[in-house]
């Protein structure tokens, strides 16, 4: 049993103090990879709020049929779609708000990740297609199997395993044409 559902479990018989632990835990690393979807780290940060409030208000059931990590990922990335197809255009008070939400996306991967490499290729993630960034995000960010990857994202094992080989031969290219690598 890993921390995470050691955490729920305690959560579902009564302990509140159980849920700032699962807060603290994956909080920030959810707001990432939603941030892949919706390229808005506000929307992302509501779209795991919206994430934890099911945690507590209907409190579903954790089926051992994956990691707790997998299952918790797959709420997120469920609500990041429900979010987008209920997004409306973008209004202009976006564009107002860039610098602040430039500076709460620094915070967030600053707090997350820890060394220079991380942030670099982090920056060089979201050039790519959004497909490429979820793969890598959850492989190497996440430190999620490809089989936990393939649950998340609604793909085979292999279809993963292709994404992340074409992902990563894209990230490569575009390090080497920053002169990042």
């Amino acid at each position: 049993m890993d921390a995470g559902q050691e955490s729920y479990l305690r959560f579902l018989g009564g302990d509140d103090t159980a849920l700032t632990d699962l807060l603290r835990q994956y909080r920030e690393g959810l707001i990432l990879y939603v941030n892949t979807f919706t390229q808005n780290i506000f929307d992302a940060e509501d779209v795991v709020q919206e994430v934890f409030v099911k945690l507590c208000l209907k409190k579903p059931k954790y089926r051992d049929t994956a990691s707790f990590k997998t299952w918790l990922y797959t709420i997120a990335r469920n609500k990041a779609i429900d979010f987008l197809r209920k997004k409306k255009p973008e209004t202009d008070l976006a564009a107002l708000n860039a610098r602040q939400q430039a500076a709460e996306i620094s915070a967030v991967e600053d707090a997350y990740l820890q060394n220079e490499t991380q942030r670099t290729v982090r920056a060089a993630m979201q050039a790519l297609k959004p497909d490429y960034a979820q793969v890598l995000f959850l492989t190497y960010f996440a430190d999620l199997s490809n089989k936990q990857t393939a649950k998340i994202m609604h793909r085979s094992v292999h279809s993963v395993e292709t994404l992340n080989s074409r992902a990563r031969t894209a990230l490569k290219l575009l390090l080497e044409q920053e002169d990042l690598l």
